[in-house]
């Protein structure tokens, strides 16, 4: 399977919101990665449902709704409405985890698990068989433009051992400073979707940086 190139709009211009995501359909990505953070969980507000929304309208591709906050069993159904087709939520913010991973494949889209840089992979091991896509930050969340944690590769390869070992399905997700340089070690580790925002936004070509991306 080619890789999912899913651009994160959190690093597009909220100026010209309706254009940016114009430039992702016309694209060759395959989803388009919407960060929604509440300033508790992760140290920095984005944006919430009407936002989500508003994509939404534009959008001729998947959203993946990836939920950096607390309590996120009381908007995964407003997220869902609002158009997400992928829902991930944090292992770290969920102490019902199963039960929340339930509530989001009850409503029909992708189920996921996100794991903060110092979360061990084996927080996994009990749910890994139930979701559809695992979220391994490779920065510490919360703002864009951050650097790309090393040890990544080293967490692929035990979530890819872990998705083996438990006949899971589940797609490994990367988020956080991908870009060329080590977008193909990434995916040769196992990573199946490659996350990518002020790579390809502060780009002077943004679809022709989605494509190289792409052609990995």
């Amino acid at each position: 399977m080619k890789s999912i190139i899913a651009p994160s709009i959190l690093a597009a211009d909220f100026a010209n919101l309706e254009s940016e995501v114009k430039m992702i359909n016309e694209s060759e990505a395959d989803w388009i990665h919407v960060d929604v953070m509440d300033g508790e969980f992760v140290p920095n507000i984005s944006f919430g449902i009407p936002v989500v929304e508003a994509i939404n309208r534009h959008a001729k591709k998947p959203l993946d709704v990836h939920l950096m906050i607390v309590h996120p069993e009381r908007y995964v159904d407003a997220f869902f409405k609002a158009g997400a087709k992928v829902i991930t939520v944090h292992a770290e913010a969920c102490p019902h985890l199963h039960r929340n991973i339930q509530q989001i494949k009850a409503l029909g889209v992708m189920a996921g698990v996100a794991l903060n840089p110092h979360t061990p992979v084996s927080q996994l091991s009990e749910i890994i068989a139930d979701i559809d896509l695992v979220c391994l930050m490779s920065v510490n969340p919360g703002f864009g433009g951050q650097k790309f944690i090393e040890n990544t590769y080293a967490k692929v390869k035990e979530i890819n051992a872990l998705i083996i070992s438990k006949k899971s399905n589940a797609l490994i997700e990367i988020d956080g400073g991908v870009n060329l340089q080590n977008a193909k070690s990434l995916l040769e580790a196992g990573a199946d979707v490659l996350v990518a925002g002020n790579f390809v936004f502060s780009s002077t070509n943004p679809k022709d940086t989605i494509h190289r991306l792409k052609a990995i």
